[in-house]
């Protein structure tokens, strides 16, 4: 798995203001956690989720690989889905990365698109395209395309600009580009766009939650009808996909890779263009805005469900799933870092932190809830889980690189005193970068049942109220529009992420 790295830049953590500035952040956070942690609904409402738990882990542990239906057709239509619709997003984020400095309207355009899940476009073009290949490609390359704007812009300002000024005047921008600047860029776009290929993986399995037929429809299915064995044969499946990715993966395959991937991904659906302009134009907009008719807009927003208190459990949960995945972070990477510990417990922790980041927070909440019953538990779990996993695999690399500067110290001091003040800022600032990805999952934990805003958007689709469910995805995207902004302000500044961006 390609990630970045945390690289510290110079005076990282050269005065005691800085330390107790993210002391600060950080109790503050921990408690207004812990003041609105009584307005959170974590009641456990199922009787035996012991029990449970053990037969799902019999079903890991003794997978019944026979009983798996054409394993390689799904497996094969996931990475059909996956690279096809990161091709996409990338060919359709490049040319916006070149503006996305220069344009205010590109930028709020890629934050909107971006700050809806996957899940979320997948439900909004099954109405018009069906369970087809089309509906999954469109719902990771709009996305995609608005990430790849993003994070290509970053890393095309980072390039020095040397280069590009020695050249003479007389040369062109377009030739610029071209030869000076990116041939020094590529190592990092290559890597950020293979990185964003396994992304595109696990949110290929996840749209089978939404009936398209990758892996994670048949995942589902087992789950939910008490299959464990055959779930815990699909689970393997996916985490030896995710792990041989650097083989099968690999830059020289990639073309074959996509040849038949169009073959896998046939038939293609014939679609409607009257039915397509209808659904665009009209059935997602309030006829009341169609028509100009002011004061029946205003009628039909007061039709609408009191919105409240999904947007405030989807705050809330977004909240303790951030906080949730610091304290997660901070338990679990001196379990991977080679500074602790012996070999045979390092790799017990690294294999668990791969785990867990590798599992979707949508899965794990779906295992989750099948032990814990319908409340905001499960989705608490699943988002601290895979995020605070992600973000200590991260600071444990980081972490490896440290010389210690009091090698006789012992364990428990080298952590306090040397190594924790080293790193912590660098933890703090992935959080925040994880803000924004926290809030998006959390929306579609919705999708199963909990009582955030996704649980509204999706019970609109279902009944085929279109201009609803498209007015609560524009409410969503605000959100996390504006958890992001803040999560920008209160980064560290001390605290560079500048390897790769790969933890949006």
């Amino acid at each position: 798995m390609t990630t970045a790295g945390l690289t510290p830049r110079p005076g990282w953590l050269t005065g005691q203001s800085t330390g107790l500035r993210l002391a600060r952040h950080s109790l503050v956070l921990v408690a207004l956690a812990v003041v609105l942690l009584p307005l959170a609904d974590l009641s456990v409402l199922t009787r035996d989720p012991w029990g449970e738990l053990a037969r799902m882990a019999r079903g890991l542990a003794w997978p019944a690989w026979g009983t798996v239906e054409s394993p390689m057709e799904a497996i094969g239509l996931t990475v059909a889905v996956a690279l096809w619709g990161t091709l996409g997003g990338m060919v359709l984020g490049f040319p916006l990365a070149l503006l996305f400095a220069r344009s205010r309207l590109v930028r709020a355009g890629c934050a909107f698109v971006r700050a809806i899940h996957e899940l979320f476009w997948a439900l909004l073009f099954l109405q018009v395209f069906g369970l087809s290949p089309t509906t999954a490609l469109m719902a990771l390359a709009i996305p995609y395309a608005g990430i790849f704007a993003k994070v290509y812009a970053e890393i095309l300002e980072q390039i020095p600009g040397a280069p590009r000024d020695a050249l003479s005047p007389d040369v062109g921008r377009l030739s610029r580009f071209v030869y000076a600047e990116l041939p020094l860029a590529w190592t990092r776009l290559s890597a950020y766009t293979r990185y964003r290929f396994e992304c595109a993986l696990r949110a290929s399995v996840l749209l089978g939650f939404v009936g398209l037929p990758t892996l994670g429809f048949q995942l589902e299915t087992a789950f939910r009808e008490g299959r464990y064995h055959e779930a815990g044969a699909l689970l393997w499946l996916f985490y030896l996909l995710i792990a041989s990715l650097p083989w099968w993966g690999h830059r020289r395959l990639i073309p074959l890779l996509a040849v038949g991937g169009v073959f896998l991904l046939a038939p293609w659906p014939e679609v409607n263009g009257g039915l397509l302009w209808r659904f665009v134009s009209q059935d997602i907009w309030p006829p009341a805005l169609l028509e100009g008719d002011w004061r029946g807009l205003i009628d039909w927003l007061a039709k609408i469900p009191d919105l409240g208190p999904a947007i405030g459990n989807t705050l809330l949960l977004g909240l303790l799933g951030s906080v949730g995945s610091l304290l997660v972070a901070l338990a679990l990477w001196p379990l991977a870092c080679r500074q602790f510990g012996y070999p045979a417990t390092r790799f017990a922790g690294r294999s668990l932190l791969l785990f867990l980041r590798s599992t979707p927070e949508l899965m794990l909440a779906f295992v989750f809830l099948l032990l814990l019953g319908p409340s905001l538990l499960p989705a608490w779990l699943a988002l601290s889980l895979h995020n605070g996993a992600l973000i200590a695999f991260l600071v444990a690399r980081h972490a490896d690189a440290v010389t210690p500067g009091m090698p006789d110290a012992t364990g428990a001091g080298r952590l306090a005193y040397e190594l924790l003040p080293r790193i912590y800022p660098g933890m703090l600032a992935l959080l925040y970068y994880r803000a924004e990805v926290i809030l998006r999952e959390t929306a579609i934990l919705g999708m199963l049942g909990v009582a955030t805003l996704g649980y509204y958007i999706d019970a609109n689709f279902e009944y085929l109220l279109f201009d609803v469910a498209f007015f609560l995805l524009l409410v969503t995207a605000l959100l996390n529009i504006a958890v992001d902004a803040l999560s920008r302000r209160l980064r560290p500044r001390e605290a560079a992420i500048i390897d790769d961006p790969c933890q949006r």
